[in-house]
């Protein structure tokens, strides 16, 4: 069974860093589509950085040149570096996976979280100004 355990959030001062861990099993990176989302309080969930395969990225405009996306395809591990955190970062993080053949194309970016069946918990991240 996939499962997805979210790590690295807390509290930090705007211009700090974070470094967030999702922790993979039942499947391997080569294998699936995963982004990072997050959600704020009150507003809809959305797309921050997605990774394909041969680690290809992509951002969402407010986030880029601040975070980075990663992986470790041998620990099974999604990596979010997030640098020069604002407020506006503020929200809970989720990572996300959707399963897919080896050579199959992945959701366009910013994909829609139904695109993606599987979940983590969600790690919190709160950047106070």
């Amino acid at each position: 069974q996939v499962q997805l355990v979210e790590s690295g959030g807390g509290s930090v001062q705007a211009g700090g860093s974070l470094r967030l861990s999702c922790a993979a099993s039942g499947y391997t990176g080569s294998s699936a589509c995963m982004v990072w989302f997050r959600q704020a309080p009150g507003k809809e969930r959305e797309g921050v950085a997605g990774i394909a395969r041969w680690g290809r990225a992509t951002y969402a405009d407010s986030v880029k040149g601040r975070f980075t996306i990663s992986q470790d395809n041998a620990a099974s591990t999604l990596y979010l570096q997030m640098n020069s955190l604002k407020s506006d970062d503020t929200a809970m993080y989720y990572c996300a996976a959707r399963l897919i053949l080896e050579n199959w194309a992945c959701p366009e970016f910013p994909g829609s979280p139904a695109n993606y069946p599987y979940w983590g918990q969600g790690t919190q991240v709160t950047v106070s100004s």
